[in-house]
Formats: C-alpha cells, structure tokens, sequence
C-alpha cells in the first residue's frame, strides 16, 4: 500500500507538555521500538514513574540524549519517523524556550503542518505567538493547535472556546489560513490517538486522525534542477559502446525541484543570469532510464546541445524565476554573532555558492507583537529583514511557491559555519 509523506513540527512554550504528547503520541500509535520502550521504562522507574499503573514518562521519546535527562529540558530538534496504515511521517520536535528560536526555524522550514501547544490552564501567551509568527513567517500551510492538560481544568467546555477563539482570531490575523484546535490531554492519553471518553463535547477529530486526513502539500514551482555534478566519461570504453557516443557523453545531475520533467520538454539553462534554450535528450533515474521525472527526485539528464554548463547552474522547464543580483530576504541568524551592513558572506543557493554582501540591515521582527524595529545588526536567534547583494546573478522564486527557490544559507566566508538561513518574499505585516 502506497503511503503519503507528511513533515510535522512541533512547538510550544516551556512546561505544556510538548514533549510528553510526541511521546504520547508515538506510543499510542505503536511507533516505539520494544527496546526502546524497555529503556524509557526504566528510565521512568528511576524518575519514580511506573508503579502498578505501569506508567510512562512518555517526555523521554524525545529527550533521549542524557544530558537533556539530567537537567529536565529539551536543547535541540529531535527528529522521529514513523508510520501508520494511512501515511508516513516525519517529525520535527522543536525545543520551547524563546532563546532557541533557530531551531523552531529549523524544524519548520520544511514542514507540511506545525502542531502548537497551549496550556489549556495558561491560554495564550506570548511565547505563543512568537511561534505562531514565525510559523506565519515560514508560510507553514497547515496549523494544529492542541489545547493540552484540559484534564487539569476539568475539561472545561467554556475555557477551550475561549481559547480556540483567540487562537483562531490571532491564526487569521497573521496569514494562516488552515487552523485546526483540539482539545487534548497528553498525559492521558484523550484526543491524541483514540477519541476522549470524558468530553463529550467535543465532536471533532483526534490529533492522529486529523494529521492522517491532511491533503498533502503539493509544489507550486516550476520545475528546476540546481545542476550538482557534472558527469563525464572516466576510464577506458566499456565493450559495445559507441566510441563517439562515450567522448561527447554530457549528463547533469541533480534533485528535480517542483513539478515534473519530460524527455523532449524545452527547458531554459541559468548561467551567469543569462537564460540559453535547449531541449532534454535524456533523462536517468537510479532505477535507469526513464521518459520522466518528479519532484524530490534524483536525476541524471541529457541535453540535446553542447552547453557551457557548471555546478551551480540552474535548468528550468517553464516561467523563469527572477535572475536577481540584489534582494531583501527574511532571516533566522543561527550563529552566535552580529550580522552587520557591509558585511561579507557566502551565499549558498540551491547547489550554488557566490560571494555576497549585506548590503543593508532593513529591520529586526519582534516576534512577540510581530513589529518592525530599526537595528544595526542582527545577532543570534533574531528574526530581521535584509538587503543581500551577490557577486553572481541568483535564480530566485518566492518562498510561498518554491521553497527551495525561495531559500538560502550565508555562510561565513572564513570558516565556513552557516551564519543564517533566509528566505525570499515580498514584505507582508506579519513579517
């Protein structure tokens, strides 16, 4: 049986539970290994878990390094995969605390649905609607709020609408159309994978159920290859090919981004901001030839003339996406140090990589009320808006069609450690 992909994050503030409902939710969806299992149950014995209820501390599925353990919190993005009978899933923990911020920025990225946690006893706070901003920031399309620990407040009926509205009124507000609350109690187990016995109430979907029934995201962009390698014949002729064939042999590798390639489609090469037509000849997947390709996959194509084509270059079947020298691009500052106007970098966009300059410091975003605030530099974990300048011409698209197009990395020049991951949109008031 054929599955769908589906990419989740998760985030909350500190102390609602996020890590125990990841837990809960792996457990009951039967997605913990036996010896896993073994380990958190001993692990659960020691934190004076267990008893003759035989419960978990369904936290450690995900603060599984020991130094996380000790010191009773969650530092970095856990990365878990699982399936069931409907699709697949990857999930992207997201640590809580305000001064991880990049991770949030991290686990999101590429994130079909987000899943927010809100204290159902605390409503929403401000660490709240930072993550919401930066999810509208991320243009996540999918949005699951889950109201947890409604078991502490007696499963209120009037606290969750109150919740669920403001959740909603602020969801709408800053662009995130497809919004989904459920009320939950992870520590129990209600709502997570088998319906509440005790809210009855509440007729909508279980957290499971819902990320089952998601229609999965499909790319809007035009088809492009960022060309990684550039094959050429090695060695000595192999018997039974052609010797003329074998010399003149040009093939281009790369992972197809967005839509579909075909043999014989007209494609545009992106060299040095200067687009050249020509048609595919040829096109090789793992698995051999083949007539065509989708996207996420891993390619090999051949072209029917002889181009002057590097790493770096760009084919795209269809509109072309801006060529631009100079850009303003939201930015995650992932390094601990201070960005600053004038400053030289490396950009790295899809398998290309030019010199670059900031050529100006727009604004830093105050992810709590979501305004703009003038600054000189932009440090560890600020969100801001940038003017980027390249030595080489770059083939951008909008981050909200491409997401690949529409992103990139600066890299320190020096020692090569990634300084901030950006992406590329038109200014909007949540941003």
């Amino acid at each position: 049986m054929t599955t769908t992909l589906l990419r989740i994050a998760t985030a909350g503030s500190v102390d609602d539970g996020k890590s125990t409902l990841v837990g809960r939710l792996l457990h009951d969806a039967k997605a913990i290994l036996a010896d896993s299992l073994d380990d958190i149950a001993r692990t659960s014995a020691e934190r004076g878990f267990g008893g003759s209820d035989g419960s978990l501390d369904l936290a450690l599925v995900t603060d599984g390094l020991r130094a996380e353990r000790e010191q009773g919190i969650t530092i970095d993005v856990a990365y878990r995969y699982f399936s069931t009978d409907k699709r697949s899933f990857i999930l992207a923990d997201c640590p809580g605390h305000v001064q991880y911020t990049r991770n949030t920025v991290t686990g999101a990225s590429t994130a079909d649905a987000a899943i927010v946690l809100v204290d159902a006893r605390n409503g929403v706070l401000e660490q709240t609607r930072r993550h919401l901003g930066v999810l509208a920031l991320l243009r996540v399309p999918q949005l699951v709020i889950a109201v947890n620990k409604m078991d502490l407040i007696d499963w209120d009926e009037a606290a969750f609408s109150q919740i669920e509205s403001e959740v909603l009124v602020l969801a709408e507000e800053l662009g995130l159309q497809s919004t989904t609350v459920i009320p939950v109690s992870a520590l129990q187990g209600d709502n997570i994978v088998e319906p509440s016995a005790t809210a009855n109430w509440y007729a909508g979907p279980t957290l499971l159920g819902l990320l089952e029934d998601l229609a999965p995201v499909q790319p809007q962009g035009t088809a492009r290859l960022d060309v990684q390698y550039v094959l050429r014949p090695q060695g000595a002729l192999a018997p039974g090919l052609d010797p003329e064939e074998y010399r003149d042999y040009r093939g281009y590798a790369g992972t197809l981004v967005d839509g579909t390639l075909d043999v014989g489609d007209t494609v545009q090469v992106l060299s040095n901001g200067h687009p050249v037509s020509t048609r595919i000849k040829a096109i090789s997947t793992p698995a051999g030839a083949a007539p065509q390709a989708q996207a996420g996959e891993a390619i090999v194509v051949e072209l029917e003339n002889d181009l002057d084509i590097a790493r770096g270059d760009t084919l795209v079947a269809g509109e072309l996406p801006g060529i631009q020298r100079e850009f303003q691009a939201n930015i995650c500052v992932l390094d601990p140090v201070q960005l600053s106007k004038g400053q030289r970098v490396l950009i790295k966009h899809g398998t290309k990589v030019a010199a670059a300059k900031l050529a100006d410091i727009n604004y830093v975003i105050d992810v709590a009320d979501y305004s703009h605030q003038q600054a000189q530099n932009l440090g560890l974990n600020d969100l801001g808006r940038i003017t980027v300048r390249s030595s080489a011409a770059v083939a951008i698209d909008e981050y909200s069609v491409s997401r690949t197009g529409g992103s990139f990395l600066l890299i320190d020049p020096a020692s090569g450690r990634t300084l901030a991951a950006g992406i590329i949109e038109a200014e909007h008031a949540a941003a």
